[in-house]
């Protein structure tokens, strides 16, 4: 999905942003479950750095260019 628009981009930030939290919720919630699945906290935990890659090069497009 290529993101153009600035409010496109914004409202795509806020939603991926909100994903982040709920993972970082989930993550916390099951790293304290004495029983948890490692391999499932493992991928919770990639898709989150997935998460916060993609929220980094968003964030990027919504900074003006500046001709040197």
């Amino acid at each position: 999905m290529q993101v153009q628009d600035p409010i496109q981009i914004a409202r795509r930030l806020t939603e991926l942003r909100q994903e982040h939290r709920d993972l970082d919720a989930a993550i916390s919630h099951m790293a304290t479950h004495p029983a948890r699945d490692e391999l499932q906290l493992t991928r919770l935990k990639k898709r989150k750095l997935l998460l916060k890659d993609a929220i980094a090069r968003l964030e990027s497009k919504l900074i003006p260019d500046l001709d040197a």
